[in-house]
């Protein structure tokens, strides 16, 4: 916590606003619309699932459609598509963000097309909060019509070419989880390119209540709004963002100038114009081994570190999901390791991780 965030809360109870309405959440929300710079309208929500949620209603994805979904990601990028009765089309990593592979994108695109199926959306993450491919994905999406949604949930704060990730697609979606660089306890926030998009979205989000003196609906709705005293909390963690950036990044940096003299470990470089939050630093080994070796040695010193992601295409519950691959997102999950990244972190923590690393 920055310290702020006890402010708004007690103003919250002070004013009895504790309804998912209130002050503190059209606060936040234009926190966050000044953050982002461009001209885009945030809702903010109870979690970035329901953001990705909203963002797939929005664009009209139901039973029997296709969405193309980036397979090294977190199961939350791509289990909206399956509440919608959609079927999730598995797309692979290049090397140099990680991210959605643009030949592998349009491999797929065209093979879908060919068996006479459209996909009704692309949904590219910023993993790890580096930037994807912004300008290869997104001409390849307009080339075709189809429509992006930005996951940039773990992204916040980073940008590519001075612009916020977040703002690129036809939708975006952040997360305020726990374990993201700001944290509500758990929230989202869905970005959207138009003021009536916006109001749609909390339409849903709020069960759909029609105009009416009754409770009346002619859609299915949900109960997806942020509370206002969750809001608060948000507001309170704005006033620390480019702080806890600026943390991030410095661990990135400790360990890189530690580790970068072993030619085991390998760090991901940011591309030409991506600046990363570096919201979790994470290293190449050079094999399975070396990276079990590392994760075990830290976990019996107490530090916990995690393999990447496992990608969806090899995950048991999107077995039977088509996937056009190219062996990098397997290979990242072989030999990639997450370190401890919190914003928190001293020097003498840092320095507790290197030696363990160096055992």
């Amino acid at each position: 916590m920055g310290g702020e965030e006890q402010r708004y809360i007690r103003e919250a109870f002070e004013q009895n606003w504790i309804a998912p309405l209130g002050p503190n959440v059209t606060g936040f929300e234009e926190d966050l619309e000044s953050f982002m710079g461009r001209d885009v309208h945030v809702a903010a929500l109870s979690s970035g699932t329901a953001a990705l949620h909203l963002a797939l209603i929005l664009l009209e994805v139901g039973p029997g459609d296709e969405v193309i979904c980036q397979s090294l990601t977190f199961a939350a990028s791509a289990n909206p598509i399956v509440y919608l009765g959609a079927t999730p089309v598995f797309v692979d990593s290049e090397r140099e963000s990680w991210n959605m592979c643009p030949e592998q994108l349009e491999r797929a695109i065209k093979d879908r097309l060919a068996q006479g199926k459209q996909p009704k959306a692309i949904i590219a993450v910023h993993l790890y909060g580096m930037p994807y491919q912004v300008e290869p994905i997104h001409q390849i999406a307009r080339e075709y019509g189809i429509p992006v949604i930005e996951d940039a949930a773990e992204a916040l704060g980073s940008r590519y070419q001075d612009d916020a990730c977040g703002t690129f697609g036809d939708m975006g979606i952040l997360s305020f989880n726990g374990n993201k660089i700001i944290t509500t306890s758990g929230g989202g926030a869905l970005i959207t390119p138009s003021r009536e998009l916006k109001q749609h979205a909390i339409h849903l989000a709020t069960q759909a209540r029609d105009e009416a003196p009754h409770y009346q609906h002619s859609t299915i709705g949900y109960n997806y709004r942020m509370s206002n005293i969750v809001a608060g909390i948000g507001r309170g963690q704005m006033q620390v963002l480019d702080n806890y950036v600026e943390a991030r990044r410095r661990n990135y940096a400790f360990y890189k100038e530690h580790l970068s003299h072993r030619e085991d470990i390998e760090f991901l470089p940011e591309p030409p114009g991506s600046s990363s939050n570096r919201w979790l630093t994470t290293i190449l080994t050079d094999s399975f081994d070396s990276r079990e070796a590392i994760r075990l040695r830290l976990e019996s010193l107490n530090i916990e570190s995690r393999p990447l992601w496992k990608p969806m295409h090899l995950q048991p519950v999107f077995a039977s999901s088509p996937q056009y691959v190219n062996g990098v997102s397997e290979d990242l999950f072989e030999r990639g390791l997450c370190l401890p990244s919190g914003s928190a972190l001293t020097e003498t923590d840092l320095e507790r991780i290197i030696q363990g690393i160096a055992t």
